[in-house]
């Protein structure tokens, strides 16, 4: 069986259909849920997500795949939203377990393979750094999704409905947005709530508690945005990108835009395609890119976001961002690394403990790293 994911429309489906017949086609049926972050497909239905709309069996029909085809509309150096979205929800294709492979920390293998994937980009028109940011991306992927690039297309397509921009329409205000599902809970409004104390400010939007449609247009009245958001595949959440999709339609005005980012990989290197992506997405909207802070190790580090011990360098890093803010100045972006604490070390605590979520969550000895396909 060859598995394919795309994005087309009804039309574009129809003249590339016949290319593809006998295909196992994932598309968008306009039914598919985001990511939520629970780790179910880890801790409780090892290889399926718990979320049952069609898509919950990512992780096993990549695995029955002989080979991958991924089409999507080129967006800000990845995927488009919804398949992103798709990815998003083939996590349980590895295991939460981690090790170093190719000097970085990445997920285990839950199954003895490397899949062959086909990467098509569809887009009005592609610079060569455009392409660069794409492949970049999709290596990325392919590195801790355990594939390979079999190969990598650039397609011309119909240019999206042209956005509307106000000329000097200027906004008010700051905005501090949760982009993790996860909500109060999340790493991410922990890293926020520790930024919003150096601001002065106690207010954080949580993307969980909105739609995107309202998440957008609240989003619109501001003329400072600081985006909290996790590291999901690789980049973007799904449903973040489906908030900034609407902005670029509708930006409303020029805005100065400020980052701060998570993951549980040790190398906060590993977020650099995150923040090109809010990068160009601002270069889209309109608005300034003003950068911001990438965090790795942040299930250990967000009991340090103010700074101690192991948080040195996210205190270090939080105190110039929070400056920049306050003065509407750049900050460039910010790699916070762990300090004083080795990777082996993080990295052994991590996987033991994941034993112990499996176990709370019924899983018996073992269990975690089967695939109930």
């Amino acid at each position: 069986m060859k598995l394919l994911i795309h994005d087309l429309n009804e039309k574009e489906w129809e003249e590339v259909a016949q290319q593809y017949e006998g295909y196992e086609v994932i598309s968008d049926k306009g039914n598919i849920k985001p990511c939520v972050g629970c780790f179910g497909c880890w801790l409780k239905t090892p290889g399926q997500c718990v979320i049952k709309d069609g898509y919950d069996r990512m992780g096993a029909l990549i695995h029955q795949a002989e080979e991958v085809t991924v089409i999507s509309r080129y967006t800000y150096g990845g995927f488009s939203s919804f398949v992103k979205n798709v990815m998003d929800r083939s996590i349980g294709w590895v295991l939460p377990y981690m090790e170093i492979h190719h000097g970085e920390m990445h997920h285990q293998k839950r199954y003895p393979e490397e899949k062959p994937i086909t990467f098509i980009f569809r887009g009005s028109a592609f610079t060569e750094d455009e392409k660069a940011k794409a492949r970049a991306y999709v290596e990325a992927v392919c590195l801790n999704f355990r594939g390979w690039i079999k190969e990598l297309k650039f397609i011309p397509c119909e240019a999206e409905t042209a956005k509307t921009q106000e000329a000097g329409c200027e906004q008010d205000g700051m905005i501090l947005l949760n982009g993790s599902l996860r909500g109060n809970g999340s790493n991410t409004r922990k890293f926020l709530t520790a930024l919003a104390g150096r601001l002065g400010t106690e207010e954080i939007v949580n993307l969980s508690a909105t739609r995107p449609e309202e998440t957008s247009r609240t989003l619109l009245s501001a003329g400072t945005l600081v985006l909290g958001m996790p590291l999901y595949v690789d980049g973007i959440p799904s449903q973040m990108l489906r908030v900034m999709e609407r902005l670029e339609r509708e930006p409303g005005g020029r805005k100065k835009v400020y980052v701060v980012s998570n993951m549980g990989f040790y190398e906060s290197h590993q977020l650099k395609n995150l923040l090109s992506m809010v990068k160009e997405w601002c270069e889209k909207c309109g608005y300034e890119y003003c950068g911001g802070i990438a965090i790795g190790a942040g299930e250990m580090l967000k009991m340090f976001a103010n700074g101690q011990g192991p948080g040195k360098h996210v205190g270090e890093g939080m105190e110039k961002l929070a400056g920049a803010i306050r003065n509407g100045d750049k900050a460039g972006d910010i790699y916070a690394d762990v300090q004083g604490f080795p990777r082996w070390m993080y990295m052994m605590m991590a996987n033991m403990n994941w034993p112990r979520a499996g176990k709370m969550n019924g899983l018996k000895k073992g269990e975690l790293r089967k695939a109930f396909d």
